[in-house]
């Protein structure tokens, strides 16, 4: 696919993400899919799978009481299934209110997320929040 189909894709991944659409996100996500979350939070690790990506993606919704949020600002996609959201993700837990900065860059095979990476701005404030 090219950079602009995937573009789309990720768009509306976005969508559902924000819209807890888990319907069309299991539409999106490779079963084998892998996320990589860095940092100290006890949410850090490498996902295996698209049940345990979705996973914790509920797991951010439910200890944020649903305002997690990831506002895409910039989208960048290449013709080798490379894209790469640069996003603000906001949220609000136990008295402490998130709002970071990070990019995730996914990997796309036959329109479908084979991997993700995020990578942050300011990895520590977001460790902190989840602390």
């Amino acid at each position: 696919m090219g950079a602009d189909e995937n573009a789309a894709i990720m768009r509306r991944a976005y969508e559902a993400f924000n819209t807890g659409d888990i319907k069309t996100l299991t539409e999106i996500f490779d079963e084998s899919a892998v996320w990589h979350l860095p940092g100290r939070s006890s949410f850090a690790n490498d996902y295996q799978g698209s049940e345990a990506t979705l996973a914790y993606f509920g797991q951010l919704a439910q200890e944020t009481g649903g305002t997690f949020r990831a506002e895409l600002q910039h989208l960048l996609a290449d013709d080798d299934d490379r894209v790469v959201g640069i996003q603000r993700s906001t949220g609000d837990r136990n008295g402490k209110h998130l709002d970071v900065v990070n990019c995730i860059v996914f990997q796309l095979k036959d329109g479908r997320i084979t991997d993700g990476r995020e990578h942050f701005h300011d990895l520590y404030a977001w460790d902190e929040f989840w602390s």
